[in-house]
């Protein structure tokens, strides 16, 4: 069987001491967590239209929608913070924006189909919305739920598969992650709309998969090494699942680089969130989880040591 000959640069087996670098690996976190929240407080999120209410046109070109040309339209003319999303059929866009500079909100909508008009013959405009700033209120509130919600869930999970504290470091590691993600995109000042939500929930699933498997591999190991010290069997587990993850991260990260480069500012946010994430899922179920458990403690009474079987003569 003949393998991709990249893999075997990577080493068979390491001896990486993880758990002696936990210690500054927390200061890290830390600081990274409030400077976090100090981005929050002095600049907040950069709020799509979806958040901070606006207008969406739906509009049907008809040819293929030119939509590098829709946008620079829409900039000329002083449109802030347009988003031309193609759905459907290769003519239909969406246009959300929320004003137009010195132009009175009640005339934006007017003067934007004009100018379209005007530049693209034939256009046609199939439904127009107005998402009012209580509307975009709930849709943020109802986006902060789902996190919170999705959260609790994975907490639930865990508890019952492992132990009470194999969820506690799950849930806290998590939080961990959505704060990172959330605000690496207050930091840049990078569009915060309802499709960085389903990226913040993605980023869950991933980084709840890399704990679920590090969990699986040190309850394993706990049963094997029963008089082992926690810290070791941590080490241990850790460096025995280390070729898995890096081969799966990378894979993850070959699948989006395409789209982070080539697929546009209208998905650039969804997708910087998303690779942001794999790092920040990764480095947590190393030093976020595990030293919660290390911390804790394990109860290793709640499994029957593996039976071994001798070699016969």
């Amino acid at each position: 069987m003949h393998y991709w000959p990249l893999i075997r640069l990577l080493p068979r087996e390491t001896h990486f001491k993880f758990v002696s670098l936990a210690p500054i690996a927390a200061i890290f976190s830390v600081i990274l967590v409030l400077g976090c929240f100090v981005s929050f407080g002095v600049q907040g999120l950069n709020l799509g239209v979806d958040f901070r209410g606006g207008t969406a046109l739906e509009v049907k070109t008809p040819g293929p929608a030119p939509l590098a040309a829709i946008r620079s339209d829409l900039a000329q003319m002083g449109v802030k913070d347009a988003q031309i999303q193609p759905f459907g059929d290769t003519r239909s866009v969406m246009i959300r924006f929320e004003r137009v500079t010195g132009v009175e909100p009640a005339q934006a909508v007017t003067t934007v189909k004009a100018r379209l008009s005007h530049d693209f013959q034939g256009i046609q405009y199939i439904s127009e919305d107005a998402v009012g700033a209580a509307v975009s209120g709930e849709l943020f509130r109802g986006g902060l739920i789902a996190l919170v919600v999705a959260i609790g869930l994975m907490l639930l999970y865990i508890w019952f598969r492992f132990q009470l504290q194999f969820g506690m470091g799950a849930v806290i590691a998590l939080a961990h992650d959505i704060i990172l993600t959330m605000g690496m995109l207050s930091v840049f000042h990078i569009e915060f709309s309802l499709p960085s939500i389903a990226a913040l929930l993605t980023v869950i699933g991933y980084s709840m998969n890399e704990k679920v498997i590090s969990f699986d591999r040190l309850r394993e190991n706990l049963r094997k090494y029963k008089k082992m010290p926690l810290a070791d069997v941590i080490n241990l587990s850790e460096n025995e699942r280390l070729s898995r993850t890096m081969i799966t991260g990378a894979t993850a990260l070959l699948a989006l680089s395409g789209m982070l480069f080539l697929g546009g500012p209208t998905i650039f946010p969804v997708i910087i969130a998303m690779v942001f994430g794999i790092f920040v899922g990764t480095y947590s179920s190393i030093y976020v989880a595990l030293p919660v458990i290390l911390i804790w403690g394990v109860n290793r009474n709640d499994a029957a040591p593996e039976k071994q079987v001798a070699a016969r003569p």
